[in-house]
């Protein structure tokens, strides 16, 4: 049974899906919903530029208003590079990357691959050693120099990006359960043989059980 979209899903349908964050918003999605319940203007995305705010428009039936240059100036697409002779292996640019255009590993040299590089520019401030520049690579700008089959690929570059990024911590939390697990169970085998002795194990065991408690309730908070 298919779901009729909702307004939020059509506003994020023609936004470029840079993930620049330029809007004011974390991404394009959290901008769509804020335009769709009317917290946020159409005018506040610079890599769509004029005519990003025309689409945006024709989807909310708003009046076409000039970019709002708080959020930025509607520029040619640009690219980012990164100095290997300088990059000291951070690893804080593929950390800030959206859509996982940088490959590398700690104290490593990093490197953007071009074709998957949105310009979002968020690596930039990040690093540590002011290695990265951003290159303009089209004359073009906002739409004109971006194509729904780049909007497209970047989108699920960044979505599947953040189901691994929480697939990941997933994993990493199930593994620290069941490590503060068997070292609850451990401290439950063991025999004080003194009332001090006695005294340190129930400690122990408290800091232990308060530890899974709390990762209980993160995990519950999360859910909701």
């Amino acid at each position: 049974m298919s779901t009729e979209p909702t307004l939020a899903d059509r506003i994020e349908d023609v936004l470029p899906q840079t993930q620049c964050t330029k809007c004011g918003y974390d991404g394009c999605r959290p901008y769509a919903e804020a335009i769709a319940a009317g917290a946020a203007d159409i005018n506040q995305c610079p890599p769509g530029g004029a005519e990003g705010i025309a689409r945006l428009s024709s989807v909310t039936g708003r009046k076409v208003i000039p970019l709002n240059p708080v959020n930025g100036l509607e520029r040619p697409r640009a690219v980012a590079y990164i100095d290997e002779a300088l990059c000291i292996g951070c690893t804080l640019c593929i950390q800030a990357c959206p859509v996982d255009a940088i490959i590398g590993a700690a104290k490593l040299m990093h490197t953007v691959v071009p074709s998957l590089c949105t310009g979002c520019d968020l690596c930039v401030s990040p690093c540590p050693v002011d290695c990265i520049v951003m290159y303009p690579v089209t004359e073009t700008t906002g739409w004109h120099a971006w194509t729904q089959a780049d909007a497209d690929a970047a989108r699920e570059r960044h979505d599947f990006r953040s189901f691994r990024l929480k697939r990941d911590k997933e994993e990493n939390d199930a593994r620290l359960a069941e490590k503060a697990a068997a070292k609850l169970d451990k401290v439950n085998t063991i025999e004080p043989a003194d009332a001090a002795s006695a005294a340190a194990l129930e400690r122990k065991r408290a800091i232990i059980a308060a530890a899974m408690e709390r990762t209980r309730l993160k995990k519950e908070q999360e859910k909701e």
